[in-house]
């Protein structure tokens, strides 16, 4: 065969599917993190400027940046592509071959007898053969098994994960908007100066805290300030990461399921 042959098998063969969720996972993982660590920062250094300058009320705060709750996800993600078949013998039965092997990836499925190398047919007194990659089904082992096991258990840390991290966003985006408000008297029948944020109304801050909240126009100034607006946006983007690293655990678990459920029912005969 040549080169071009060569790549074109190989690239046949890819997992593209799976390379690209593991792309996604990392990438997801790293800008949560990353940009989780330093919006927690920043807000630990908003509640001490303006909310309350009592060091024990926001203790808790300073013990998650500095102890690194968030760091453990950071870890990477177990990768593990499932068994493809082993190649068939010379044993004169058909088998089923395909074209790929990855996770979810399926093509080009024949059944060729395995005693020939390949299929031919004869044009002009010569054959011509079609090298097809000969692989039988094999029964999935304990060890895939265990990895669909995990990407569900990951999956669903991941979603909490998620979910968790839409809390943050939310808290800024309605102190943004009251911001907005105040900017905008005209847009609202309140009087400014009971616009408000209070950090202790979402248990950023205990009830003792004081002063606890901000008003009026003192708001407005912190919301116009960059560690504001910097701390906002790195919400928003530990958010987008993880739900990048969600989408990528589910695409690997429909994956896995999905091959773990064609290895086991081809392996005891079941035609499709």
């Amino acid at each position: 065969l040549g080169l071009l042959e060569c790549c074109a098998r190989c690239l046949i063969g890819a997992p593209f599917a799976s390379l690209v969720a593991t792309g996604l996972c990392f990438f997801g993982v790293a800008l949560f993190c990353g940009c989780g660590h330093e919006a927690l920062t920043g807000t630990e250094q908003l509640i001490e400027t303006y909310f309350s300058k009592n060091y024990q009320d926001y203790e808790y705060l300073i013990d998650v940046i500095l102890t690194g709750v968030w760091h453990p996800f950071a870890r990477p993600q177990w990768v593990h592509h499932a068994r493809c078949g082993r190649r068939a013998g010379d044993c004169g039965h058909p088998v089923l071959t395909r074209g790929a092997c990855g996770l979810g990836e399926q093509r080009g499925m024949a059944a060729v007898p395995s005693g020939a190398g390949g299929g031919g047919t004869t044009e002009g007194g010569q054959d011509s053969h079609v090298f097809m990659p000969r692989q039988v089904w094999q029964l999935p082992s304990r060890r895939d098994q265990t990895f669909v096991g995990i990407t569900y258990v990951l999956s669903i840390i991941w979603l909490l994960v998620f979910a968790c991290s839409a809390v943050p966003v939310y808290i800024y985006f309605n102190t943004w908007t009251t911001c907005q408000s105040i900017a905008n008297p005209s847009k609202t029948s309140a009087s400014i100066g009971t616009l408000c944020a209070d950090a202790r109304m979402y248990g950023v801050l205990p009830w003792n805290a004081f002063p606890g909240k901000v008003c009026g126009s003192n708001l407005l100034s912190i919301c116009k300030t960059s560690e504001f607006q910097m701390t906002f946006h790195l919400f928003i983007a530990a958010f987008v990461g993880a739900a990048a690293t969600l989408v990528s655990l589910l695409t690997f678990m429909i994956a896995a399921t999905y091959n773990f459920a064609v290895l086991k029912l081809m392996g005891r005969g079941t035609k499709f």
